[in-house]
């Protein structure tokens, strides 16, 4: 028997909105409300409200927190400051990525780590497995619900209801205050390429919340979005996806990110590996664009040189760049500019190796100059929760 799928504390409120509900990570998540396309316009060009209370949220406390994170994530915990947020990765033994996490350092030996939904059981059990002396690991997911405020007006949005001024709220910080008279921690980060807010408050006063930024946010065009667009808005931002650009045997090196991995570090799991692999990369994590008709599908071949050379891991139609655009793994020697043949339902169809980011904000078009030159034309494709809600 299938398990049931959990619910986040919005379930109702996104039925009684019209949304279609699927299946996400074990839970039931909202795929859309209306149109997909509308709402990542909405995004891109005004506001956009993400429910994402499917996330994992792990609470690590204690004398020990530090030293514990420090050698089961790849990034440099120590260089952390309270009111900051970090990108890292989790490894396992041979440098394959057990999950790629954000972590937010509340106070000296308190940090709060964001995972993913569908990862969340398997590593606080693997953080468990690791944790010694002096630090406590609890979940806290169950207690807490988290919004995604994102689009350019989300700042205009916070501050008619915020306590606290949004603007003073740099990239990758966070602060704990007010919002429309709710306790919560709202940070400076998203997953749409756009500026934004992410909202951690207690699961019981996320349907007030909910509703009164949705409130606050219609003159300023705001409107529900669902996992449809927040997934052709981080491929656009080429924001990788776990299962797809991340799993247990690709290596943080191998998908751009060894930013994020700090080997100068003593020791941490994972970290022999990857210093063998430096400099050795047989494959990496490469853009494409379509430059013929064709949809190019995660799992489907990609050939180099009439060989076919590696895999697409997320792929589908840009809206904001009106193009269809994919990412995929292959060999490392491919550059810009270099043509690829995908296979799509028995046809190998012409793209350009294509860099990424696809789209960023401060550069509203960054496919283009890579398809011109590739002579195409313009296809034209259509710690605990208290009673205030405070982490």
């Amino acid at each position: 028997m299938a398990e049931e799928l959990k619910k986040t504390p919005l379930y109702d409120a996104h039925l009684a909105a019209g949304a279609r509900m699927v299946p996400f990570g074990g839970w039931a998540m909202p795929l859309q409300y209306r149109d997909i396309l509308e709402e990542h316009r909405a995004v891109r060009g005004r506001a956009g409200l993400f429910d994402v209370s499917h996330m994992g949220e792990i609470m690590v406390r204690g004398s020990g927190a530090l030293k514990l994170l420090q050698y089961i994530l790849t990034n440099d915990i120590t260089a952390m400051v309270d009111g900051q947020v970090m990108y890292s990765l989790m490894c396992n033994a041979n440098g394959g990525v057990l999950d790629d996490i954000l972590v937010y350092r509340l106070e000296k030996e308190r940090y709060l780590l964001v995972v993913n939904a569908a990862n969340k059981d398997r590593v606080l059990t693997w953080i468990m497995d690791q944790s010694g002396d002096g630090a406590a690991v609890e979940d806290i997911t169950d207690q807490t619900a988290l919004l995604a405020l994102q689009g350019p007006r989300s700042a205009e949005i916070m501050t008619a209801l915020a306590g606290f001024n949004p603007g003073l709220v740099g990239g990758f910080r966070f602060v704990r205050g007010g919002v429309a008279g709710i306790g919560c921690l709202v940070s400076r980060t998203g997953y749409t390429g756009e500026d934004g807010f992410e909202i951690f408050l207690y699961a019981g006063d996320a349907v007030s919340m909910w509703q009164k930024l949705l409130a606050a946010g219609e003159p300023h065009g705001l409107a529900p979005a669902g996992l449809g667009a927040r997934d052709t808005l981080r491929l656009e931002a080429s924001l990788l996806l776990y299962g797809h650009e991340l799993t247990e045997e690709i290596t943080p090196l191998e998908a751009g990110l060894g930013r994020f991995v700090k080997l100068e570090k003593n020791s941490f799991i994972g970290r022999e590996a990857l210093f063998k692999q430096r400099g050795h990369l047989s494959r990496r994590l490469a853009g494409l664009t379509m430059l013929e008709r064709g949809v190019p599908r995660a799992g489907y071949t990609v050939s180099v040189g009439g060989k076919v050379s590696g895999w697409v891991t997320s792929g589908g139609y840009a809206p904001t760049l009106d193009a269809y655009l994919a990412m995929a793994y292959l060999p490392d020697m491919v550059r810009p500019g270099d043509r690829a043949e995908v296979l799509i339902r028995g046809k190998e169809r012409q793209a350009v190796v294509t860099p990424m980011p696809f789209y960023k904000r401060d550069r509203r078009k960054m496919v283009p100059a890579a398809v011109a030159e590739a002579g195409a034309d313009n296809m034209g494709f259509p710690a605990q929760l208290n009673k205030e809600g405070m982490i």
